[in-house]
């Protein structure tokens, strides 16, 4: 009996699911889609919009949680509910602010509106824009155009535009508001207003992300045929986050990739073992190329 008791108490124990709410430590008010992962690990989640969230664990973890505007807070799993997070404190700068004359207009990126033929799943895209002389003629944001396919209606997905480190990779936000953008299912060119924002184009330029948002009501579910090695056919259970950015090919090294955690690298070029054949017909103008986010963005002067 006891041995029982002892097993059915470890089975618990490996498929614990980890709950709580993420607030804001003054208001007390829910902040939503933080970014939640599992320390030094891969694991993660992103809080619903009534700041609630839930992982699954199989032992006590460091969860870090980060969200626009706050301070990352790293706690145990077993300290959970609630998690309140701190607001950052900017120094502002002396500002100078310039009116956009709004008669001059350039398009710059790599959009593409069909072909799309590959597709890298559930990973978070940064495309870097390199400042040049024409785009500081034409310094102001007004739109940014992409591409997308989901199988639900209305998922959605954080855009942001991120500083240059002294590496060159992505840093910090230079938003200071969110940017969450609902797209319409099957395949759609997205187009967002900047032009309010008055956002100057900075002298180092800067990278325009993509970030999945690991909710509930992105959660597309279907299921697959498959042949077992005897023969036997199963129907097996298969789930995707909405929507997928398409993705085309692209020539320049300006494409970097994170997971949940944030921690960005450089994307790899493509490379297919028989790009000349026959199978790969449709697939060989992604050889020797990176993949790069359907993306351009329009400035004016």
């Amino acid at each position: 009996m006891n041995k029982f008791i002892l097993f059915f108490l470890l089975t618990i124990s490996l498929s614990a699911q980890v709950k709580g709410v993420v607030k804001d430590s003054i208001s007390g008010k829910p902040i939503p889609y933080v970014n939640i992962w599992v320390e030094n690990e891969n694991i993660g989640t992103t809080s619903e919009e009534d700041g609630s969230f839930s992982i699954d664990l199989k032992e006590d973890k460091k969860l870090v949680f980060s969200s626009m505007g706050y301070n990352v807070k790293t706690i145990s799993s077993k300290n959970i509910e609630p998690v309140l997070l701190v607001q950052k404190i900017y120094e502002m700068p002396e500002i100078v602010v310039l009116a956009p004359k709004r008669t001059e207009e350039i398009e710059i990126g790599n959009y593409q509106s069909h072909g799309f033929r590959w597709g890298v799943g559930n990973i978070n895209s940064a495309v870097y824009f390199e400042s040049t002389e024409e785009i500081q003629n034409h310094p102001f944001l007004k739109e940014i155009k992409f591409h997308t396919k989901s199988e639900i209606q209305n998922a959605k997905i954080r855009v942001n535009f991120l500083r240059v480190n002294s590496d060159n990779s992505p840093g910090e936000s230079l938003l200071d508001e969110e940017i969450i953008v609902e797209v319409k299912k099957g395949n759609n060119k997205n187009i967002i207003d900047f032009s309010k924002y008055n956002f100057k184009f900075p002298k180092n330029g800067f990278f325009v992300s993509f970030e999945k948002l690991l909710i509930e009501e992105n959660k597309y579910y279907y299921e697959v045929n498959h042949k077992t090695l005897s023969g036997e056919k199963k129907k097996l259970a298969r789930m995707t986050i909405e929507p997928n950015l398409c993705f085309v090919p692209e020539e320049q090294d300006i494409v970097w990739e994170s997971a949940i955690n944030g921690e960005w690298k450089k994307s790899n070029k493509q490379i297919l073992e028989k790009p000349k054949s026959y199978e790969n017909l449709l697939m060989k103008k992604y050889h020797n190329k990176y993949l790069m986010p359907s993306l351009s963005i329009t400035l004016s002067n």
